[in-house]
């Protein structure tokens, strides 16, 4: 059987690690220590690595773990500058991970860097730091009709898809989605469940795509309450759909 577990690191990181009762994959990496620790305590062994993006959070474990589970495959995206990676991936590739039966799609989602990717498989989305629960990244190195439209590719995917997204930002993110829509039920319900999550210790994510829909701001640049925030921040009566998502954006910068 097949699990995915958080592996805890930083202040809010999660490594997600893919197992089955022998063998493991890791999602971005950021710290080799933990993913170390929790392999030896279940008596597994490190198979394959996934990587979606270069920040240093994601990819500060490879040199540890590259060396001490030499000759694994590391997979990344093929427009960033990884020294480890040993498969370079974009959008319509496809990888095996025969140790664990598994496939993945890659799909293109650039926006946070220039050439952030995902992997799409078996209804399981692992997106980085361009989706998260309730929020989505920083654009840092692409543009905001780009990233809107990495969102979108997201968006479209079918509703009961799970998000594991890379980080535990999602109160903060609600918090600014009921800025944005505070007469949205579904996201006042959506807080109450997550706060009581986070007050027991268990993780907020992964969340589902239909979740993300319909609660998400940042998916939400077609909504009456979320356009009408932004046309109030833009000033103006005309809002598209990437000024509205820019808007909402920048909003969040600095909120």
């Amino acid at each position: 059987m097949i699990q995915v577990v958080p592996i805890p690191a930083f202040q809010d990181n999660y490594l997600w690690l893919i197992h089955n009762d022998r063998q493991a994959t890791v999602v971005d990496p950021g710290d080799a220590a933990p993913v170390i620790d929790y392999l030896t305590q279940h008596g597994l062994e490190l198979a394959s690595i996934l990587v979606t993006h270069h920040h240093g959070d994601h990819i500060g474990g490879l040199p540890v773990l590259t060396q001490k589970y030499p000759g694994i495959p590391v997979f990344g995206p093929a427009g960033e500058k990884i020294e480890q990676l040993t498969q370079r991936l974009k959008q319509g590739d496809r990888i095996t991970l025969p140790h664990l039966g598994l496939s993945f799609e890659v799909l293109d989602i650039p926006g946070h860097t220039a050439g952030h990717i995902a992997y799409l498989g078996d209804g399981r989305l692992f997106c980085g730091d361009t989706l998260f629960a309730g929020g989505c990244g920083r654009v840092f190195e692409g543009t905001m009709p780009q990233m809107r439209a990495s969102l979108a590719k997201l968006k479209s995917l079918p509703g009961e898809t799970l998000v594991f997204c890379a980080h535990e930002y999602t109160l903060a993110n609600l918090k600014f989605a009921r800025a944005v829509e505070p007469d949205n039920p579904l996201l006042a319900e959506r807080e109450v469940q997550d706060k009581a999550s986070r007050a027991a210790s268990r993780p907020t994510v992964p969340s589902r795509i239909s979740l993300e829909r319909d609660t998400n701001p940042f998916l939400r640049w077609d909504a009456p309450q979320v356009v009408a925030a932004a046309k109030k921040r833009l000033g103006h009566a005309g809002a598209s759909p990437d000024e509205v998502f820019t808007a909402i954006r920048e909003w969040k910068n600095s909120f």
